[in-house]
């Protein structure tokens, strides 16, 4: 628990007890127990590794933020327990497979707690509209179509319960701007659980026919299909990362002085896109853009970048094409979208002098701006083998000082907010053979590759 906030833990809590005095109810002897168990029992067999994902070990946003899960299989259970069931006992069906759910980050305990909460909470409350508007008569009789009325009704309840608890636990556990932390979860949630409220709507008509609970458990043949495809599209996924690590990998061997470098990039690049309120997708492609805008780099001469003593003219040029280079890497790799622009032109200026294409203002694309404030601020706050880490507020203010000539000062300023609310934690940084301990400046007689030198009207190389 100790990594979980303090306004986190309060906001568990309540939400725990608000769940539990919904489903206390249910516990007396008029609940139709043997359909509740069997829901349940489905309900625990279903569930696989949906617990809350963005309760994430490391708070704030620094830390990745992760696009919602859509529902598993096992929320056409929850509905047609919402249909079939009182709001208590309805909301108790989720609780046993939550809580027996698998939980690869701690707190455990804490994640299976809250997951089970939020569902008995959403459960309630679906199932309360649903019978306030007569739909338990309407599925007996069965009245259609006037069923789909209560039914979408309790639908959208759930969608918007669920949304509203996990906006509150990316606002507290993340500290995610409470006016960018709903933004986007509902609209995500809403198509796929309609889906899944039409199965479990078809599941509660069959299990009131004459053909019983047996028929009922077939709808969850096609749902099974569907959460295999949805399966398929996170191994996909893990497939991105595992690619991009790769090539990481291959860049930090090579560049020795930049070890991490690109890692945290990523994650100042998430901080400014959050600050700037964009949605999940593009913050996750932003990350991807500063994790690989130096890719390019593996196409370098390996002699030019641990070169100890200064660049010439024309060893400067050639690092010069390394945007070039990486976008030539990651073209065609389709998933990385606007990326491959940050890629291509986060070493572009405001004012005109960057490289490779000397765009300027906002001809360099949004990707590239918010990149290079993330790469300019590391190279800053990161020690290499030419120049010692400064101080977070030093590098905030080289930033600012060359805010609309080198960089946007829309980037600058969303950076500065997100460290004044988050503040900066780097990693471990790269090994330095070579550096005299103990020694300022700068050793090889070179600039901070993002900063421009003080009296240079070019843009640095590196």
């Amino acid at each position: 628990m100790r990594s979980v906030p303090m306004w986190a833990r309060a906001y568990i809590l309540c939400v725990t007890l608000a769940g539990a005095s919904c489903a206390a109810p249910a516990l007396g002897p008029h609940t139709p127990w043997p359909a509740v168990a069997l829901l349940a029992a489905l309900y625990a067999g279903c569930e696989r590794d949906t617990v809350l994902d963005r309760l994430t070990g490391r708070t704030g946003a620094a830390a990745p933020r992760r696009a919602p899960r859509g529902p598993g299989t096992l929320f056409p259970v929850l509905l047609a327990g919402v249909f079939l069931l009182p709001p208590a006992a309805a909301a108790l069906v989720a609780v046993p497979g939550a809580l027996l759910a698998r939980a690869d980050r701690h707190p455990r305990w804490v994640r299976r707690v809250w997951r089970a909460a939020q569902l008995a909470l959403a459960s309630w409350t679906a199932a309360r509209l649903y019978a306030a508007l007569g739909g338990p008569a309407a599925t007996a009789a069965p009245d259609f179509p006037y069923v789909l009325g209560p039914a979408g009704a309790a639908v959208l309840a759930f969608a918007c319960v669920l949304t509203a608890l996990d906006g509150g636990i990316l606002a507290t556990a993340e500290r995610v701007p409470a006016r960018t932390a709903w933004r986007g979860l509902f609209a995500r949630s809403l198509a796929p659980v309609a889906v899944h409220g039409l199965a479990g709507l078809m599941m509660a008509v069959l299990w009131t026919s004459p053909y019983g609970p047996p028929a009922a458990l077939l709808v969850l043949l096609p749902m099974g299909v569907s959460c295999w495809a949805f399966a398929q599209y996170h191994h996909e996924r893990a497939a991105h990362q595992a690619t991009i690590r790769a090539l990481v990998q291959a860049v930090d061997l090579k560049d020795r002085y930049t070890r991490g470098h690109s890692e945290r990039v990523g994650r100042a690049s998430v901080l400014i896109a959050r600050e700037l309120g964009m949605d999940d997708d593009r913050v996750e492609v932003l990350r991807f853009a500063g994790i690989l805008h130096d890719v390019g780099k593996l196409g370098v001469p390996t002699r030019l970048l641990r070169k100890d003593g200064p660049l010439t003219p024309e060893e400067r040029r050639v690092i010069e094409l390394h945007p070039e280079y990486g976008h030539e890497m990651v073209r065609g790799i389709g998933f990385l979208g606007e990326a491959r622009e940050a890629i291509l032109h986060h070493h572009e200026r405001i004012d005109g002098t960057g490289y490779p294409y000397g765009l300027a203002g906002r001809q360099i694309p949004e990707s590239a701006r918010v990149v290079a404030v993330a790469d300019a601020f590391d190279a800053m706050t990161s020690t290499r083998s030419y120049s010692r880490a400064r101080p977070v507020a030093v590098a905030l203010e080289e930033l600012d000082r060359c805010a609309g000539a080198h960089f946007d000062p829309v980037m600058v300023a969303a950076l500065t907010r997100a460290l004044d609310r988050h503040g900066w934690h780097p990693g471990v940084t790269s090994d330095l053979p070579g550096r005299v301990p103990g020694q300022p400046g700068d050793q090889r007689g070179n600039v901070p590759p993002e900063l421009p030198a003080p009296s240079a009207s070019g843009p640095a190389a590196r």
